[in-house]
């Protein structure tokens, strides 16, 4: 399959998992649109896709924000003509005592996590359809919404909801040939990868951490137009982390 030319709108573009899915499309000879709340960093990471030889443009966004996600995609079609996939990529984290976590800050990782992924796909499909009732969205979820740690309450919840929405707006959207699946990755070290410990990669069936070129595959995978048949799936890429038992000797 062949990504030349298909316009690839990627939220929390600016660094991570979402600049390693950017770049890997990006080789591919798509025509990348990158949003991050964070200007600087993400007009510097498209920059650097262009640097490299790929097409890539920065357009800023807070996704808690329905006017700038609204804005983005209207930028989107108004700078390719079209938009063909959506990575639903933006989120955040924060690890709090549930006897501590104030509603205002559950409401900002729901706002950010979830309802921008809801947003989003609302915004992009009114295009894709428009253009002949065709696209992909991919959201990204997390292995959180299938296991947990200690005071992780409210990103466990959005990424469990992210899942849900996934198969949701796939009912939906189906109609209108737009497919819409979501990715849970593991974990996907995206910083100081070879300052990991040999037990670290061990806990892995696979054995070793992953890397954001990892959940890029994934992502080539499910926004591939010739997989008509894949919508509505929630695939776990991790290693094979969260199918092995672990006990305390």
């Amino acid at each position: 399959m062949s990504y030349e030319n298909l316009v690839v709108v990627v939220t929390g573009a600016a660094q991570g998992i979402g600049l390693g899915v950017a770049k890997a499309f990006a080789e591919k000879g798509a025509l990348l649109v990158m949003s991050d709340v964070n200007e600087e960093q993400g007009a510097a990471s498209a920059a650097e896709i262009r640097n490299e030889g790929g097409q890539a443009i920065f357009i800023p966004c807070d996704v808690r924000q329905e006017e700038e996600i609204k804005q983005l995609m209207k930028s989107a079609e108004e700078e390719y003509g079209k938009i063909d996939v959506l990575i639903n990529n933006a989120g955040i984290s924060r690890w709090k005592s549930p006897y501590e976590l104030t509603a205002q800050e559950w409401d900002d990782i729901i706002n950010t996590n979830v309802r921008s992924c809801f947003l989003a796909t609302r915004e992009a499909a009114r295009y894709m359809k428009k253009q002949g009732g065709s696209g992909a969205v991919i959201n990204m979820a997390s292995t959180r919404a299938l296991m947990s740690e200690p005071d992780t309450e409210a990103y466990a919840a959005s990424k469990g909801a992210i899942v849900a929405l996934t198969h949701a707006m796939a009912v939906s959207l189906g109609t209108d040939g737009i497919r819409v699946n979501c990715i849970s990755p593991g974990w996907i070290e995206t910083k100081q990868y070879e300052s990991l410990k040999p037990a670290d990669h061990e806990q892995h069936p696979a054995g070793r951490v992953g890397r954001p070129n990892d959940i890029a595959k994934a992502c080539l995978y499910l926004a591939d137009p010739d997989n008509t048949f894949v919508t509505g799936t929630h695939l776990v890429v991790d290693g094979g982390m969260t199918r092995k038992m672990i006990y305390e000797p």
